[in-house]
C-alpha cells in the first residue's frame, strides 16, 4: 500500500531567515553585541572612554540602550570580559571605510622585462631603455636580460658592459636591486624605482632629490 505524503509548503520568509542568520553569524565571528554577550557580568567602558566598572550584563545593556547605543564586547578573553558602549553600526562603517582606503593605498608592483642580445644595436636598445624608464617612473621593477647564443658565451664582458651602460642611463630614475648574474645562458640585472631622498635646509626649504646608483 502506498501512502501519499503531501508536499511541504514553500517558506515565504526564507530570504529573511537566511539574511538574519548570516548577519548573526558574521557578528558572532567578530564581535558579540548586546544580548549576544553570554556572560553574567562585564567590565564596561563608557561611550566617552570612562571606566564604569564591573556591571551585571543586563545593567550594562540597559545603560547602552538609554543612550541609544550598543554594548559591544571588545576583549572577550579578559576576566571579566571588557565591553564598550558605542554605535556599533557606525563602528562597522568606519572600519570598512579604513579597510577600503588601505587597499586603495596599496600599489601592485610588477616586474617588467626588456630582452637584449650582445649584438643589439644602439638604436634598438634605446627604445628598450625608454620602455624601462617609463616603467620605473610608474613604480615597477625592471629586469634587463641579455641572451647568449653559441660562442657568445665566451665574451660575457660584452653583456656586462651593456648592462653597465643601461644602469647608468637609468640611474636618475632607478637603482640596482639585483647585481648582474647568470641564469643559464642569460645575464640579467634587476632595477627598481629610485628611492628619493628629500634634503631640507635649516630654514625648512626643500632641497634637491637624489638617488645614488649601485656600482656594477
Amino acid at each position: 500500500m502506498c501512502y501519499h505524503q503531501p508536499a511541504k509548503k514553500p517558506d515565504k520568509f526564507w530570504f529573511f531567515r537566511f539574511f538574519l542568520s548570516k548577519e548573526t553569524l558574521i557578528a558572532e565571528q567578530e564581535f558579540r553585541v548586546n544580548e549576544g554577550i553570554r556572560v553574567p557580568e562585564v567590565r564596561v567602558i563608557g561611550a566617552t572612554g570612562e571606566n564604569l566598572g564591573v556591571l551585571q550584563i543586563r545593567q550594562a545593556i540597559q545603560n547602552a540602550r538609554e543612550l541609544d547605543l550598543d554594548l559591544v564586547e571588545v576583549s572577550p578573553n579578559a576576566n571579566p570580559p571588557v565591553c564598550r558602549i558605542m554605535d556599533f553600526g557606525k563602528f562597522l562603517y568606519e572600519r570598512e571605510k579604513k579597510d577600503r582606503e588601505a587597499k586603495r593605498a596599496q600599489t601592485k608592483i610588477e616586474v617588467k622585462e626588456i630582452r637584449l642580445r650582445p649584438k643589439t644595436n644602439e638604436h634598438h636598445r634605446g627604445f628598450k631603455v625608454d620602455d624601462a624608464r617609463r616603467w620605473l617612473l610608474q613604480g615597477h621593477k625592471v629586469r634587463v636580460t641579455v641572451k647568449f647564443r653559441g660562442r657568445e658565451m665566451d665574451y660575457p664582458e660584452i653583456a656586462l658592459e651593456d648592462l653597465r651602460e643601461i644602469a647608468q642611463s637609468l640611474s636618475d630614475v632607478g637603482v640596482i636591486e639585483q647585481s648582474p648574474m647568470f641564469e643559464g645562458r642569460t645575464m640579467l640585472v634587476v632595477m627598481g624605482p629610485a628611492k628619493v631622498k628629500v634634503k631640507k635646509s635649516e630654514k625648512g626649504e626643500d632641497g634637491e632629490t637624489s638617488a645614488e646608483p649601485e656600482e656594477i
